[in-house]
Protein backbone atom coordinates (compact mmCIF):
# COMPACT_ATOMS: atom_id res chain seq x y z
CA UNK A 1 0.00 0.00 0.00
CA UNK A 2 1.31 3.38 -1.08
CA UNK A 3 0.20 6.84 -0.98
CA UNK A 4 -0.46 9.16 -4.22
CA UNK A 5 0.52 12.79 -3.93
CA UNK A 6 -2.59 13.80 -1.73
CA UNK A 7 -1.43 12.32 1.75
CA UNK A 8 -4.63 11.11 2.32
CA UNK A 9 -5.33 9.03 -0.24
CA UNK A 10 -4.62 5.40 -0.10
CA UNK A 11 -4.24 3.18 -2.95
CA UNK A 12 -5.01 -1.08 -2.34
CA UNK A 13 -3.25 -3.13 -4.95
CA UNK A 14 -3.96 -6.62 -6.47
CA UNK A 15 -3.31 -8.80 -3.41
CA UNK A 16 -1.98 -12.53 -3.89
CA UNK A 17 -4.59 -14.51 -2.85
CA UNK A 18 -3.36 -17.72 -4.31
CA UNK A 19 -0.01 -18.71 -2.51
CA UNK A 20 2.13 -17.58 -6.06
CA UNK A 21 -0.51 -16.43 -8.66
CA UNK A 22 0.69 -13.48 -10.81
CA UNK A 23 -2.34 -12.10 -11.78
CA UNK A 24 -6.06 -11.57 -11.56
CA UNK A 25 -9.48 -10.81 -13.72
CA UNK A 26 -11.62 -8.12 -12.14
CA UNK A 27 -14.55 -9.87 -12.66
CA UNK A 28 -17.27 -7.28 -10.79
CA UNK A 29 -16.61 -3.98 -8.84
CA UNK A 30 -19.42 -3.28 -5.68
CA UNK A 31 -18.34 0.47 -5.49
CA UNK A 32 -17.99 3.31 -7.86
CA UNK A 33 -16.10 6.87 -6.94
CA UNK A 34 -17.42 8.76 -4.11
CA UNK A 35 -18.81 6.16 -2.38
CA UNK A 36 -17.88 5.39 0.81
CA UNK A 37 -16.31 2.09 2.27
CA UNK A 38 -15.47 0.78 5.42
CA UNK A 39 -12.61 -1.33 6.34
CA UNK A 40 -13.60 -5.22 5.60
CA UNK A 41 -16.10 -4.31 3.49
CA UNK A 42 -15.61 -6.35 0.38
CA UNK A 43 -15.03 -3.66 -2.66
CA UNK A 44 -14.80 -6.45 -5.72
CA UNK A 45 -14.31 -10.15 -7.20
CA UNK A 46 -11.84 -11.02 -8.96
CA UNK A 47 -10.97 -14.39 -10.71
CA UNK A 48 -7.32 -16.11 -10.16
CA UNK A 49 -6.05 -19.13 -11.99
CA UNK A 50 -7.49 -20.88 -8.99
CA UNK A 51 -11.12 -19.27 -8.34
CA UNK A 52 -12.99 -16.58 -8.11
CA UNK A 53 -12.50 -14.17 -5.11
CA UNK A 54 -14.04 -11.44 -3.09
CA UNK A 55 -11.38 -8.36 -1.88
CA UNK A 56 -12.11 -6.53 1.03
CA UNK A 57 -10.91 -2.85 1.18
CA UNK A 58 -8.36 -2.76 4.71
CA UNK A 59 -9.37 1.06 5.64
CA UNK A 60 -12.22 3.32 6.12
CA UNK A 61 -12.73 6.55 3.49
CA UNK A 62 -14.26 7.73 0.28
CA UNK A 63 -13.68 5.49 -3.41
CA UNK A 64 -11.30 8.43 -5.09
CA UNK A 65 -10.89 6.28 -8.10
CA UNK A 66 -11.04 3.03 -9.88
CA UNK A 67 -7.95 2.00 -11.84
CA UNK A 68 -9.15 -0.49 -14.01
CA UNK A 69 -12.69 -1.28 -15.42
CA UNK A 70 -14.41 -4.90 -14.74
CA UNK A 71 -13.07 -7.42 -17.27
CA UNK A 72 -9.58 -6.44 -17.09
CA UNK A 73 -6.34 -8.61 -16.07
CA UNK A 74 -4.44 -7.20 -13.59
CA UNK A 75 -0.71 -8.13 -12.48
CA UNK A 76 -0.50 -8.98 -8.90
CA UNK A 77 1.11 -5.50 -6.80
CA UNK A 78 -0.82 -3.20 -9.28
CA UNK A 79 -2.64 -0.74 -7.91
CA UNK A 80 -6.34 -1.80 -8.12
CA UNK A 81 -8.70 1.09 -6.39
CA UNK A 82 -7.87 4.68 -4.30
CA UNK A 83 -9.47 5.45 -1.16
CA UNK A 84 -9.36 9.00 0.41
CA UNK A 85 -8.98 7.81 3.68
CA UNK A 86 -9.89 11.32 5.06
CA UNK A 87 -13.27 11.31 3.51
CA UNK A 88 -12.84 14.19 1.00
CA UNK A 89 -15.08 14.35 -2.16
CA UNK A 90 -13.52 12.07 -5.46
CA UNK A 91 -11.42 14.40 -7.80
CA UNK A 92 -9.64 13.67 -10.60
CA UNK A 93 -6.77 11.63 -9.60
CA UNK A 94 -3.61 13.28 -9.27
CA UNK A 95 0.02 11.91 -10.78
CA UNK A 96 1.07 9.07 -8.78
CA UNK A 97 4.76 8.19 -7.43
CA UNK A 98 5.41 4.69 -9.08
CA UNK A 99 7.73 3.03 -6.94
CA UNK A 100 10.85 1.14 -8.59
CA UNK A 101 11.00 -2.37 -9.59
CA UNK A 102 13.46 -4.24 -7.04
CA UNK A 103 15.58 -6.64 -9.35
CA UNK A 104 18.32 -7.04 -6.37
CA UNK A 105 18.28 -6.32 -2.51
CA UNK A 106 21.27 -4.24 -3.01
CA UNK A 107 19.98 -2.01 -6.15
CA UNK A 108 17.02 -1.68 -4.11
CA UNK A 109 19.13 0.21 -1.94
CA UNK A 110 20.92 2.39 -3.66
CA UNK A 111 18.27 3.35 -5.78
CA UNK A 112 18.34 7.02 -6.15
CA UNK A 113 15.24 8.68 -4.27
CA UNK A 114 13.48 10.09 -7.06
CA UNK A 115 10.90 8.45 -8.40
CA UNK A 116 8.92 8.24 -11.75
CA UNK A 117 5.84 10.51 -12.31
CA UNK A 118 2.72 9.32 -14.45
CA UNK A 119 -0.89 9.59 -14.65
CA UNK A 120 -3.20 8.17 -12.61
CA UNK A 121 -4.60 5.97 -15.60
CA UNK A 122 -0.87 4.39 -16.83
CA UNK A 123 -1.60 1.20 -14.83
CA UNK A 124 1.89 0.38 -14.84
CA UNK A 125 3.05 -0.41 -10.98
CA UNK A 126 5.57 -2.40 -9.55
CA UNK A 127 4.51 -6.38 -8.95
CA UNK A 128 6.76 -8.70 -8.86
CA UNK A 129 10.74 -8.93 -9.05
CA UNK A 130 11.34 -9.10 -12.76
CA UNK A 131 8.41 -7.93 -13.71
CA UNK A 132 8.05 -4.51 -12.47
CA UNK A 133 9.14 -0.80 -14.28
CA UNK A 134 12.92 -0.95 -15.17
CA UNK A 135 14.73 1.50 -12.90
CA UNK A 136 17.25 2.19 -15.48
CA UNK A 137 15.62 5.04 -16.29
CA UNK A 138 13.24 7.82 -14.93
CA UNK A 139 11.62 8.84 -18.04
CA UNK A 140 8.74 7.68 -19.42
CA UNK A 141 8.75 5.84 -23.15
CA UNK A 142 6.72 7.98 -25.88
CA UNK A 143 3.82 5.52 -26.62
CA UNK A 144 2.38 5.25 -29.95
CA UNK A 145 -1.18 6.09 -31.06
CA UNK A 146 -4.03 7.52 -28.48
CA UNK A 147 -3.58 7.84 -24.51
CA UNK A 148 -6.87 7.10 -23.01
CA UNK A 149 -6.36 6.97 -19.20
CA UNK A 150 -9.09 5.05 -17.20
CA UNK A 151 -9.47 7.28 -14.20
CA UNK A 152 -13.25 6.35 -12.74
CA UNK A 153 -16.15 4.79 -14.16
CA UNK A 154 -18.13 7.94 -15.83
CA UNK A 155 -14.93 8.42 -17.58
CA UNK A 156 -15.56 4.82 -19.21
CA UNK A 157 -19.01 5.90 -20.10
CA UNK A 158 -17.21 9.38 -22.06
CA UNK A 159 -14.99 7.53 -24.20
CA UNK A 160 -16.97 4.74 -25.14
CA UNK A 161 -19.12 7.28 -26.83
CA UNK A 162 -16.39 9.11 -28.21
CA UNK A 163 -15.23 5.76 -29.57
CA UNK A 164 -18.12 4.77 -31.20
CA UNK A 165 -17.66 7.91 -33.41
CA UNK A 166 -14.73 8.51 -35.60
CA UNK A 167 -11.47 8.04 -32.97
CA UNK A 168 -8.48 6.83 -33.78
CA UNK A 169 -7.21 3.17 -34.38
CA UNK A 170 -3.72 2.29 -32.46
CA UNK A 171 -0.77 1.27 -34.75
CA UNK A 172 1.86 -0.86 -34.28
CA UNK A 173 5.18 0.77 -33.99
CA UNK A 174 6.83 1.56 -37.19
CA UNK A 175 10.25 -0.19 -37.78
CA UNK A 176 12.83 2.55 -36.20
CA UNK A 177 10.83 3.67 -33.50
CA UNK A 178 11.22 3.20 -29.90
CA UNK A 179 10.98 -0.57 -28.15
CA UNK A 180 7.42 -1.94 -28.46
CA UNK A 181 6.35 -2.03 -24.87
CA UNK A 182 5.60 -5.76 -23.42
CA UNK A 183 6.08 -7.14 -20.31
CA UNK A 184 8.52 -10.04 -20.06
CA UNK A 185 6.13 -13.19 -20.17
CA UNK A 186 4.45 -11.49 -23.02
CA UNK A 187 8.05 -11.23 -24.63
CA UNK A 188 8.59 -14.57 -23.93
CA UNK A 189 5.33 -15.98 -25.58
CA UNK A 190 6.00 -13.70 -28.86
CA UNK A 191 9.73 -15.02 -29.08
CA UNK A 192 7.84 -18.92 -28.75
CA UNK A 193 5.37 -18.10 -31.38
CA UNK A 194 7.76 -16.49 -33.52
CA UNK A 195 5.81 -13.34 -33.16
CA UNK A 196 7.72 -9.55 -34.07
CA UNK A 197 6.49 -7.23 -31.44
CA UNK A 198 7.02 -4.74 -34.07
CA UNK A 199 4.53 -5.41 -36.01
CA UNK A 200 1.38 -6.25 -33.34
CA UNK A 201 -1.17 -3.69 -32.60
CA UNK A 202 -1.05 -3.02 -28.61
CA UNK A 203 -4.07 -2.81 -26.97
CA UNK A 204 -3.33 -2.83 -23.12
CA UNK A 205 -3.30 0.61 -21.29
CA UNK A 206 -0.44 2.91 -22.83
CA UNK A 207 0.09 1.36 -25.31
CA UNK A 208 1.63 -2.15 -23.53
CA UNK A 209 0.97 -5.43 -25.49
CA UNK A 210 -1.13 -8.01 -24.06
CA UNK A 211 -1.08 -11.66 -24.61
CA UNK A 212 -3.92 -11.79 -26.24
CA UNK A 213 -2.55 -9.50 -29.05
CA UNK A 214 0.02 -11.46 -29.23
CA UNK A 215 -2.45 -14.20 -30.08
CA UNK A 216 -3.96 -12.07 -32.12
CA UNK A 217 -1.17 -11.55 -34.20
CA UNK A 218 -0.52 -15.39 -34.76
CA UNK A 219 -4.08 -15.66 -36.85
CA UNK A 220 -4.49 -12.39 -37.41
CA UNK A 221 -8.63 -11.57 -38.35
CA UNK A 222 -9.66 -9.54 -41.54
CA UNK A 223 -11.37 -6.30 -40.90
CA UNK A 224 -13.05 -3.79 -43.55
CA UNK A 225 -11.23 -0.92 -43.90
CA UNK A 226 -14.35 1.03 -43.44
CA UNK A 227 -14.75 -1.36 -39.73
CA UNK A 228 -14.60 1.03 -36.86
CA UNK A 229 -11.55 -0.43 -34.55
CA UNK A 230 -11.40 -0.21 -30.81
CA UNK A 231 -9.04 2.09 -28.85
CA UNK A 232 -7.04 0.80 -25.98
CA UNK A 233 -9.10 1.83 -23.31
CA UNK A 234 -12.38 0.38 -24.71
CA UNK A 235 -11.27 -2.72 -25.47
CA UNK A 236 -10.64 -2.88 -21.39
CA UNK A 237 -13.65 -1.61 -20.66
CA UNK A 238 -15.40 -4.69 -22.24
CA UNK A 239 -15.80 -8.23 -20.72
CA UNK A 240 -15.34 -11.08 -22.90
CA UNK A 241 -19.05 -12.50 -22.72
CA UNK A 242 -19.74 -16.76 -22.32
CA UNK A 243 -19.17 -18.30 -26.02
CA UNK A 244 -22.21 -18.98 -27.58
CA UNK A 245 -23.74 -21.98 -28.79
CA UNK A 246 -22.42 -23.13 -31.72
CA UNK A 247 -25.08 -23.14 -34.57
CA UNK A 248 -24.95 -24.41 -38.14
CA UNK A 249 -26.42 -20.65 -38.95
CA UNK A 250 -23.28 -18.58 -37.14
CA UNK A 251 -19.73 -18.00 -37.70
CA UNK A 252 -17.96 -21.56 -38.82
CA UNK A 253 -15.48 -20.87 -35.63
CA UNK A 254 -15.76 -19.51 -32.54
CA UNK A 255 -12.49 -18.69 -30.23
CA UNK A 256 -12.54 -18.64 -26.37
CA UNK A 257 -9.23 -16.85 -24.45
CA UNK A 258 -8.29 -19.45 -22.26
CA UNK A 259 -7.81 -18.11 -18.88
CA UNK A 260 -8.42 -18.12 -14.92
CA UNK A 261 -9.36 -21.98 -13.77
CA UNK A 262 -9.72 -23.12 -17.25
CA UNK A 263 -6.08 -21.72 -18.26
CA UNK A 264 -4.66 -23.28 -14.94
CA UNK A 265 -6.66 -26.92 -15.26
CA UNK A 266 -4.83 -27.34 -18.44
CA UNK A 267 -1.31 -26.45 -17.51
CA UNK A 268 -1.63 -28.66 -14.63
CA UNK A 269 -3.27 -31.56 -16.73
CA UNK A 270 -0.57 -31.48 -18.89
CA UNK A 271 2.42 -31.33 -16.07
CA UNK A 272 0.70 -34.24 -14.50
CA UNK A 273 -0.33 -36.49 -17.60
CA UNK A 274 3.80 -35.77 -18.39
CA UNK A 275 5.23 -36.64 -15.70
CA UNK A 276 3.46 -38.90 -13.55
CA UNK A 277 3.77 -42.48 -15.11
CA UNK A 278 -0.25 -43.26 -14.98
CA UNK A 279 -1.86 -46.67 -14.29
CA UNK A 280 -5.64 -47.11 -14.26
CA UNK A 281 -7.54 -50.40 -12.85
CA UNK A 282 -11.19 -51.06 -12.95
CA UNK A 283 -13.20 -53.14 -11.34
CA UNK A 284 -17.57 -53.19 -12.08
CA UNK A 285 -19.23 -54.12 -8.16
CA UNK A 286 -22.75 -54.49 -6.92
CA UNK A 287 -23.91 -51.18 -4.66
CA UNK A 288 -27.37 -52.64 -4.03
CA UNK A 289 -26.58 -52.84 -0.04
CA UNK A 290 -25.09 -49.23 -0.12
CA UNK A 291 -27.55 -47.52 -1.57
CA UNK A 292 -29.96 -49.83 0.84
CA UNK A 293 -27.85 -47.94 3.75
CA UNK A 294 -28.14 -44.52 2.29
CA UNK A 295 -31.93 -44.76 2.35
CA UNK A 296 -31.92 -45.84 6.13
CA UNK A 297 -28.98 -43.36 6.83
CA UNK A 298 -31.62 -40.54 5.47
CA UNK A 299 -33.95 -40.84 8.08
CA UNK A 300 -30.92 -41.42 11.19
CA UNK A 301 -31.84 -38.23 13.62
CA UNK A 302 -27.93 -38.08 14.19
CA UNK A 303 -27.61 -37.15 9.82
CA UNK A 304 -31.29 -34.65 9.52
CA UNK A 305 -30.30 -32.14 7.69
CA UNK A 306 -26.43 -33.03 6.21
CA UNK A 307 -25.72 -34.15 2.51
CA UNK A 308 -26.54 -37.86 2.46
CA UNK A 309 -26.20 -39.87 -0.83
CA UNK A 310 -23.31 -42.57 -2.65
CA UNK A 311 -20.65 -40.09 -2.56
CA UNK A 312 -20.76 -39.87 0.81
CA UNK A 313 -20.35 -43.90 1.76
CA UNK A 314 -17.77 -43.71 -1.87
CA UNK A 315 -15.80 -41.59 0.52
CA UNK A 316 -15.69 -43.47 3.16
CA UNK A 317 -15.16 -46.90 2.06
CA UNK A 318 -11.98 -45.02 0.22
CA UNK A 319 -10.51 -43.33 3.62
CA UNK A 320 -11.11 -46.75 4.80
CA UNK A 321 -9.11 -48.51 2.33
CA UNK A 322 -6.52 -45.72 2.76
CA UNK A 323 -6.60 -46.70 6.70
CA UNK A 324 -5.28 -50.10 5.60
CA UNK A 325 -3.12 -49.44 2.93
CA UNK A 326 -1.67 -46.07 3.81
CA UNK A 327 1.51 -45.85 1.58
CA UNK A 328 -0.95 -45.10 -1.48
CA UNK A 329 -1.53 -41.95 0.42
CA UNK A 330 2.42 -40.31 -0.61
CA UNK A 331 4.00 -37.87 -3.23
CA UNK A 332 7.05 -37.47 -5.26
CA UNK A 333 9.62 -35.55 -4.43
CA UNK A 334 12.12 -34.68 -7.45
CA UNK A 335 14.17 -32.69 -5.97
CA UNK A 336 15.31 -34.99 -3.10
CA UNK A 337 14.50 -37.92 -4.53
CA UNK A 338 11.91 -38.96 -1.90
CA UNK A 339 8.44 -40.55 -1.40
CA UNK A 340 6.60 -38.55 0.79
CA UNK A 341 3.73 -40.38 2.72
CA UNK A 342 0.77 -38.39 4.40
CA UNK A 343 -0.34 -39.36 7.59
CA UNK A 344 -3.02 -37.54 6.97
CA UNK A 345 -5.74 -37.69 3.75
CA UNK A 346 -6.69 -34.11 2.23
CA UNK A 347 -9.52 -36.16 0.31
CA UNK A 348 -10.35 -33.79 -3.21
CA UNK A 349 -13.69 -33.77 -4.42
CA UNK A 350 -13.54 -32.92 -8.45
CA UNK A 351 -16.28 -30.04 -9.09
CA UNK A 352 -17.59 -28.94 -12.58
CA UNK A 353 -18.64 -25.47 -12.15
CA UNK A 354 -19.47 -22.41 -14.61
CA UNK A 355 -15.82 -21.58 -14.48
CA UNK A 356 -14.00 -25.12 -15.30
CA UNK A 357 -13.24 -27.95 -13.37
CA UNK A 358 -11.69 -27.39 -9.55
CA UNK A 359 -11.21 -29.61 -7.09
CA UNK A 360 -11.37 -28.56 -3.78
CA UNK A 361 -10.63 -30.43 -0.91
CA UNK A 362 -11.43 -31.47 2.63
CA UNK A 363 -8.61 -31.07 4.89
CA UNK A 364 -7.98 -33.88 7.99
CA UNK A 365 -10.80 -35.99 6.03
CA UNK A 366 -9.46 -38.93 7.59
CA UNK A 367 -10.52 -37.73 11.51
CA UNK A 368 -14.08 -37.38 10.54
CA UNK A 369 -16.52 -39.00 11.87
CA UNK A 370 -19.73 -39.57 8.99
CA UNK A 371 -21.89 -36.77 9.86
CA UNK A 372 -18.55 -34.45 10.03
CA UNK A 373 -17.75 -35.71 6.65
CA UNK A 374 -21.54 -35.44 5.56
CA UNK A 375 -21.18 -31.77 6.68
CA UNK A 376 -18.06 -31.02 4.69
CA UNK A 377 -19.11 -32.39 1.60
CA UNK A 378 -22.27 -30.20 1.71
CA UNK A 379 -20.33 -26.92 2.27
CA UNK A 380 -17.91 -28.14 -0.30
CA UNK A 381 -20.23 -28.79 -2.89
CA UNK A 382 -22.60 -25.53 -2.04
CA UNK A 383 -19.28 -23.12 -2.42
CA UNK A 384 -18.51 -24.72 -5.86
CA UNK A 385 -21.56 -24.08 -7.12
CA UNK A 386 -21.82 -20.59 -6.03
CA UNK A 387 -18.21 -20.23 -7.20
CA UNK A 388 -17.21 -19.13 -3.61
CA UNK A 389 -14.35 -22.03 -3.63
CA UNK A 390 -11.31 -20.34 -2.44
CA UNK A 391 -7.71 -20.96 -3.03
CA UNK A 392 -6.96 -22.51 -0.39
CA UNK A 393 -9.50 -25.11 -0.05
CA UNK A 394 -7.88 -26.13 -3.93
CA UNK A 395 -4.31 -26.46 -1.82
CA UNK A 396 -2.65 -29.56 -0.45
CA UNK A 397 -4.96 -32.56 -1.74
CA UNK A 398 -3.53 -35.87 -1.16
CA UNK A 399 -6.02 -37.88 -2.96
CA UNK A 400 -9.08 -37.09 -5.19
CA UNK A 401 -12.19 -39.04 -5.92
CA UNK A 402 -14.46 -37.76 -9.43
CA UNK A 403 -18.08 -38.56 -9.62
CA UNK A 404 -18.12 -38.82 -13.21
CA UNK A 405 -21.64 -41.35 -13.11
CA UNK A 406 -23.45 -37.74 -12.25
CA UNK A 407 -22.82 -37.29 -16.20
CA UNK A 408 -24.19 -40.78 -17.16
CA UNK A 409 -20.55 -42.35 -17.91
CA UNK A 410 -20.50 -45.62 -17.20
CA UNK A 411 -16.43 -44.93 -16.04
CA UNK A 412 -13.46 -43.05 -17.81
CA UNK A 413 -9.75 -42.82 -17.06
CA UNK A 414 -8.67 -39.82 -14.67
CA UNK A 415 -5.68 -37.91 -15.02
CA UNK A 416 -3.97 -37.62 -11.24
CA UNK A 417 -4.05 -33.63 -10.12
CA UNK A 418 -0.49 -32.67 -9.58
CA UNK A 419 1.07 -33.79 -6.44
CA UNK A 420 -1.29 -36.62 -5.72
CA UNK A 421 -0.65 -40.05 -6.07
CA UNK A 422 -4.36 -41.86 -6.64
CA UNK A 423 -7.80 -40.46 -8.05
CA UNK A 424 -10.57 -42.58 -8.02
CA UNK A 425 -13.52 -42.11 -10.76
CA UNK A 426 -16.95 -43.70 -10.21
CA UNK A 427 -19.00 -44.60 -12.83
CA UNK A 428 -23.19 -44.14 -13.06
CA UNK A 429 -24.83 -46.32 -11.11
CA UNK A 430 -27.13 -48.92 -12.75
CA UNK A 431 -29.60 -51.76 -12.55
CA UNK A 432 -28.34 -54.44 -14.45
CA UNK A 433 -28.59 -58.01 -14.38
CA UNK A 434 -26.29 -59.00 -12.04
CA UNK A 435 -25.65 -63.11 -10.61
CA UNK A 436 -26.56 -62.78 -6.75
CA UNK A 437 -26.77 -65.81 -4.57
CA UNK A 438 -26.53 -68.13 -8.07
CA UNK A 439 -29.22 -66.57 -9.37
CA UNK A 440 -29.21 -63.47 -12.52
CA UNK A 441 -30.93 -60.77 -10.78
CA UNK A 442 -31.79 -56.87 -11.16
CA UNK A 443 -28.94 -55.24 -9.16
CA UNK A 444 -27.58 -51.60 -8.75
CA UNK A 445 -24.29 -51.74 -10.58
CA UNK A 446 -21.18 -49.37 -10.85
CA UNK A 447 -17.72 -49.20 -12.23
CA UNK A 448 -15.20 -47.78 -10.27
CA UNK A 449 -11.24 -46.52 -11.69
CA UNK A 450 -8.14 -46.11 -9.85
CA UNK A 451 -5.49 -44.42 -11.81
CA UNK A 452 -2.00 -43.97 -10.08
CA UNK A 453 1.25 -42.72 -10.03
CA UNK A 454 3.49 -45.86 -10.54
CA UNK A 455 6.22 -44.09 -9.49
CA UNK A 456 4.73 -44.55 -6.36
CA UNK A 457 2.50 -47.21 -6.20
CA UNK A 458 3.02 -50.41 -7.96
CA UNK A 459 0.35 -52.81 -9.20
CA UNK A 460 -0.61 -55.02 -6.38
CA UNK A 461 -1.12 -52.10 -3.81
CA UNK A 462 -2.94 -50.12 -6.50
CA UNK A 463 -5.13 -53.11 -6.73
CA UNK A 464 -5.35 -53.66 -3.22
CA UNK A 465 -7.00 -50.31 -2.69
CA UNK A 466 -9.33 -50.56 -5.30
CA UNK A 467 -10.35 -53.97 -4.14
CA UNK A 468 -11.11 -52.92 -0.62
CA UNK A 469 -13.23 -50.15 -2.04
CA UNK A 470 -14.97 -52.72 -3.85
CA UNK A 471 -15.71 -54.98 -1.20
CA UNK A 472 -16.60 -52.27 1.31
CA UNK A 473 -19.46 -50.44 -1.58
CA UNK A 474 -20.58 -54.76 -2.04
CA UNK A 475 -20.88 -55.37 2.11
CA UNK A 476 -20.84 -51.98 3.90
CA UNK A 477 -20.69 -53.66 7.41
CA UNK A 478 -17.06 -53.57 6.48
CA UNK A 479 -17.18 -49.91 7.52
CA UNK A 480 -17.66 -51.48 10.77
CA UNK A 481 -15.04 -54.67 10.94
CA UNK A 482 -12.44 -52.42 9.18
CA UNK A 483 -12.34 -49.26 10.27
Amino acid sequence: MTTMTDASVREFKMPDVGEGLTEAEILTWYVKPGDTVTDGQVVCEVETAKAAVELPIPYDGVVRELRFPAGTTVDVGTAIIAVDVAGGAPTVAEPVLAEPAVAEPAAAEAAPAEKETKSAGSGRQPVLVGYGVATSSTKRRPRKGPEVPFQQAPAVVAVQTELNGHAPAPTAPAPGQSRPLAKPPVRKLAKDLGVDLATVIPSGPDGIITREDVHAAVTPTEVPATAPVQAPAQAQAQVIPAAPAASYDSARETRVPVKGVRKATALAMVGSAFTAPHVTEFVTVDVTRTLKLVEELKQDKDLQGLRVNPLLLIAKALLVAIKRHPDINASWDEANQEIVVKHYVNLGIAAATPRGLIVPNIKDAHAKTLPQLAESLGELVATAKEGRTSPAAMQGGTVTITNVGVFGVDTGTPILPPGESAILAVGAIKLQPWVHKGKVKPRQVTTLALSFDHRLVDGELGSKVLADVAAILEQPKKLITWA
